[in-house]
């Protein structure tokens, strides 16, 4: 039977992977994107994912694995694995299309571009942007959702932080799948759907990623996890999360936002010590 951590720490993971729903949502429902709360929001994400990294989750890993094997030992392996983290997660962006990459900017007024009277050809190019952008989400919530996943298991404040900072991230994503779809079929249904569905993906990742590595679970293999989970995180909030929100056109709220989410997380793993 299931127990209660179990439970909430998939529940974290459903929520955090299902927020693209709600840039789907935001989408049709507003009439303009807000540029200043959107580069605020992703740069608080950014701060998060990047403090609690470092400070929480690499030396987790740094304790486990120097436990196990010793300091040098121990050491050495932790830094490789945060390493090797950020390896994978560059292997997933890199064989993801540059015109497809769900990193791409996509803003809410953009539906009103949608022109009915474009040529066929013109409409299956959209559809296909759109799902290769949902199918592209899809891989890389897979280590976003294990992440997650693990990290509530552990320890549930850490757990919440990162779902709500992963949520955060999911909302354009969500956007990105669902307005070509909107562009190329005239149906909202269609376009929340495939947003739905490409964060499904993330609790799909997590309970593959656990059923695969659990019964192999033991000091060294946890800390390694946690060495890569710390090191995927870095990745995103480099690679994505940032970079989204200077192209959003806000780089000091931006800014603003890391310090922001980086003094939250602190407090938040101060007043549970």
């Amino acid at each position: 039977m299931l127990d209660h951590q179990f439970l909430s720490a998939f529940s974290l993971t459903v929520f955090a992977g299902l927020a693209t729903g709600i840039g789907s949502a935001l989408a049709f429902f507003t009439k303009q994107t807000n540029t200043k709360f959107l580069s605020y929001c992703l740069g608080f994400s950014a701060g998060v994912m990047i403090y609690v990294s470092f400070v929480e989750i690499f030396r987790k890993g740094q304790d486990s694995l120097v436990a196990a094997l010793g300091t040098v030992q121990g050491n050495w392996l932790n830094t490789a694995a945060f390493f090797s983290g950020i390896a994978l997660i560059a292997v997933i962006d890199r064989f993801v299309p540059s015109f497809e990459n769900p990193h791409e900017i996509r803003k809410v007024e953009d539906i009103e571009k949608a022109n009915p009277d474009s040529p066929p050809q013109e409409f299956k190019q959209l559809h296909r942007i759109g799902v290769m952008t949902a199918v592209a989400i899809s891989i890389h919530n897979f280590p976003e959702g294990l992440a997650t996943f693990v990290s509530a298991l552990d320890n549930p404040v850490t757990g919440l932080s990162i779902a709500i900072a992963i949520a955060i991230h999911n909302i354009p994503e969500g956007i990105a799948v669902s307005l070509p779809i909107y562009y190329a079929t005239g149906s909202r249904k269609k376009a929340f759907l495939y947003s739905f569905l490409s964060g499904v993906s993330e609790p799909v990742g997590a309970l593959i990623g656990y059923t695969i590595l659990r019964p192999f679970l033991n000091e060294v293999v946890t800390g390694c996890i946690f060495g890569l989970i710390a090191g995927i995180m870095v990745f995103i909030s480099l690679d994505s999360l940032l970079p989204t929100a200077r192209r959003y056109g806000e780089h000091h709220l931006s800014v603003y936002g890391l310090v922001s989410g980086m003094g939250v997380m602190a407090l938040s793993l101060l007043l549970f010590l």
